[in-house]
């Protein structure tokens, strides 16, 4: 954060100062979490149903925090404010606004965007400073505290934006307007909260509806639905994919699932050797590439640097070879079905005359077509050849009833009540030339690939 005053930051959050100097300089970090505050901080106490922050406002100041920015006086120097989540936005919509040499990306979509925007930090880092932190950060809480780690030396500002509803994208961008924005799909994802992939895609737009004319929309050709979106923003739209400004064609996998594909800007064409897995990653790093091409980054620089990007969030297609020779796909951060079918088809390409193994847990936030999703995956994954398939929880079951429904699948359908039982199926048959997925909504299916990448640590409970 760049360096302000105290009493400042009261005002600007419409708070009161209470048990300091007006006058102090707070110079940052911004934390919620009192374990990460360092010298000059501001440590934001939040009161939970669990955990009060504020019960930490001693430790946070003992920590070498300058303030507390909370909802109570906690008798340590502070700010006190009547809501700490929206003060936490007003100072970042002040703070962003300050830094007139910052270029900020806006990156919205159903799925990829936690990977497009790892990628698109890796790119622009070599542009100059960068803030694109791994993770998802990219609700009303993460948002504002990814825009406050920007100093006065950044020069990029990479923000996941995601939403649960109409306007929630329309609120972030009012804390930080993008110069560019990225869609990336619109896929089932939370269709249960929008009702439709068409509510989805209107509130994805509200991304580029939020773009200055001067400014650079980059959406996705070869998605209808994003494709349609640049009729809703003034700003300069660049398609990519298949066909537009920045495509890729003669897209090849290899044995490890990696691609390669042929870029070209219109004018300029380059082989890419990708160093990830699956060729849903030619897409994500199209999008990147536009980024850093908007950016300022040569052509050329931009074909030998994505070959070198890489995983940085944790739990997305992060595949590994464990010391038996058994690969694990780790995709077990988060699942729709957009996602599980794309980390499908990975498993397909990198278990090619090897045995196969998927283990796939319950996709939340599907609403009415919970069971049709859950289906419509067994059923791809049962067309693509999976040798073994493993549904978790019960919630996950349609999974196995789609594969049966598929004629001529001669792969076998395993039903866990819970990842512990998942784990002792895995145990009871591995081979070393088995490929095994893990894919899942967020904490579902965590244990089996914790298990899957330390087995002597992890024991099923």
């Amino acid at each position: 954060m760049i360096p302000l005053p105290l009493g400042e930051i009261a005002e600007i959050t419409g708070g009161r100062v209470t048990g300091g100097d007006p006058s102090v300089i707070v110079t940052g970090p911004v934390e919620y979490d009192s374990r990460k505050i360092g010298p000059g901080g501001l440590f934001v106490a939040f009161a939970g149903e669990k955990v009060d922050g504020h019960d930490f406002a001693g430790v946070a100041i003992e920590r070498g925090a300058a303030a507390v920015l909370g909802s109570r006086d906690t008798g340590v120097p502070g700010v006190v404010v009547e809501d700490p989540l929206a003060a936490l936005a007003a100072l970042a919509r002040v703070v962003v606004a300050r830094l007139d040499k910052l270029t900020v990306v806006g990156l919205t979509g159903s799925s990829g965007k936690t990977t497009t925007k790892d990628y698109i930090g890796q790119l622009l880092s070599r542009l100059g400073p960068t803030v694109a932190p791994a993770g998802s950060l990219n609700n009303e809480l993460g948002f504002p505290y990814t825009v406050l780690q920007a100093t006065e030396e950044t020069r990029f500002l990479v923000l996941e934006m995601g939403a649960r509803g109409i306007g929630h994208i329309h609120y972030l961008t009012e804390i930080a307007q993008p110069s560019i924005g990225v869609v990336l799909n619109v896929g089932a994802a939370h269709i249960g909260e929008f009702g439709s992939v068409e509510g989805t895609a209107r509130a994805k737009g509200e991304l580029v509806e939020a773009l200055p004319s001067s400014g650079t929309a980059i959406l996705n050709a070869d998605d209808p639905l994003v494709a349609a979106m640049a009729s809703r923003t003034s700003a300069t739209v660049v398609l990519v994919g298949s066909r537009g400004g920045l495509t890729a064609s003669d897209i090849s996998l290899n044995s490890a699932g990696r691609a390669t594909y042929r870029l070209s800007d219109g004018s300029q064409i380059g082989d890419v050797r990708l160093s990830v897995a699956g060729e849903h990653q030619v897409a994500n790093t199209l999008a990147a590439g536009a980024v850093a091409l908007a950016a300022g980054m040569d052509f050329g620089d931009l074909v030998a640097a994505l070959g070198e990007v890489g995983i940085v969030s944790g739990r997305r297609m992060d595949v590994f070879t464990r010391p038996d020779g058994i690969v694990v796909i780790d995709d077990s951060y988060n699942a729709n079905p957009s996602s599980t079918a794309a980390a499908l088809r990975a498993l397909a390409s990198m278990g090619s005359g090897k045995r196969t193994t998927a283990v796939l847990g319950y996709m939340a936030e599907l609403g009415e077509f919970e069971v049709s999703g859950h289906a419509e995956v067994g059923r791809l994954a049962a067309e693509l050849g999976v040798d073994r398939l493993i549904a978790v929880a019960g919630e996950a079951s349609p999974i196995l009833d789609g594969a049966a429904g598929v004629a001529g699948w001669r792969g076998t359908g395993h039903f866990a009540a819970d990842q512990a039982a998942a784990i002792e199926i895995l145990q009871q048959d591995l081979h070393a030339d088995d490929v095994v997925l893990v894919k899942g909504s967020r904490y579902r299916t965590w244990d089996v690939a914790d298990w899957l990448r330390h087995p002597e640590e992890v024991q099923p409970t």
